[in-house]
């Protein structure tokens, strides 16, 4: 089935995706939070859509920790999207279970409704103050809804602050599951937050000190969030994912929103990483060392090569580094890669 949906053109597809999706999870691809906006209203929470496909549900007058969700900043990962729907839906009908301020940021709507990764080029990369010649993009006009809505959720929040910015990754990995976790993160809350990062099943972190411009590095820049970019198997279908990979994080998720404590089995710490160097691309010339089928996570030797794009040619230059998110069909000056070696 997945084989014919994708040989179907981009109408067609969502004409079929319209019949065969569960009703939380098409309302979420389609930014539609009606149901779940008039759920929490209803029990007394104080509710808002500062833009197009955001979500804020808050409880007045008191001080609960910041929980920032956010989905679909790439259009084509959508299995997030589903374990979110699911999640929503469930607290929907008990809305006093839920235990924190939530907002639920629904990222690339125009690429969900198209069935593609970005329209102009990729949100995640938007997150700063220099865009040079994206500024005028879909993407970047996107972003900046996003900034002034995520501003306005930390204005009054209080000192526990959160962000899950759930992706799912292109390329298959030596980790199946893996997150980016700013270094600029107070100690403690980083600490927790890789804590819960092992509870949710992911089997890497990498320490990051550099942005790239993504929305969960912005959040920890400017509001101290303990932000994360956590990538969660690998890239489905709408309505096709199989869910059973995101057993483990569904079941953290749940537990963060209602407040409630790590079971006694929690999932064993991630094996931690820190990035060693990025890999950016100078120009149209950039070719990667390695083929496209190179898995995330694979080891490389000191001295050998990882990129060349024109005179500069990318080396290891540590005993062993591990070659994550490789792509040279990025735009220029962008990241084409970045190298981690192994710290935990």
């Amino acid at each position: 089935m997945v084989e014919s949906l994708q040989d179907t053109s981009s109408d067609a597809l969502q004409d079929i995706l319209q019949e065969v999706l569960p009703a939380p999870v098409r309302a979420l691809a389609e930014a539609d939070f009606s149901a779940v906006a008039r759920a929490f209203g209803d029990a007394g929470f104080t509710v808002a859509e500062p833009a197009d496909g955001i979500l804020t549900i808050r409880r007045p007058r008191t001080s609960r920790p910041a929980v920032l969700l956010s989905v679909g900043v790439h259009g084509d990962e959508t299995g997030p999207i589903e374990l979110t729907a699911y999640l929503l839906d469930a607290l929907a009908r008990e809305p006093q279970a839920l235990a924190v301020d939530l907002m639920v940021c629904v990222g690339s709507i125009g690429a969900i409704r198209a069935g593609k990764r970005f329209i102009d080029a990729d949100l995640n990369r938007m997150f700063r103050a220099e865009r040079g010649s994206l500024a005028g993009t879909a993407e970047a006009a996107r972003a900046d809804e996003m900034i002034a809505a995520t501003a306005a959720f930390f204005a009054d929040a209080g000192p526990e602050r959160w962000h899950l910015d759930l992706h799912t990754a292109i390329r298959a990995s030596h980790y199946p599951t893996f997150a980016i976790v700013p270094e600029l993160i107070e100690a403690g809350a980083r600490e927790r937050l890789v804590g819960w990062l092992g509870e949710a099943g992911i089997g890497a972190v990498i320490l990051n000190r550099e942005t790239a411009g993504t929305y969960s590095f912005h959040t920890a820049e400017h509001y101290g969030a303990a932000g994360s970019t956590v990538e969660l198997g690998r890239i489905g279908t709408l309505g096709r994912n199989d869910l059973a990979q995101f057993a483990a994080a569904s079941a953290a998720l749940d537990r963060l929103l209602r407040g409630q404590p790590s079971p006694p089995d929690a999932q064993a710490s991630p094996h931690l990483f820190r990035v060693a160097q990025n890999i950016i691309k100078l120009s149209d010339g950039l070719t990667m060392a390695f083929g496209r089928e190179t898995q995330n996570f694979t080891p490389l030797r000191q001295g050998d090569e990882i990129a060349r794009d024109g005179d500069t040619v990318y080396t290891v230059q540590h005993a062993e580094e591990f070659v994550v998110f490789p792509n040279p069909d990025v735009r220029i000056g962008l990241r084409a890669g970045m190298m981690v070696v192994r710290i935990g």
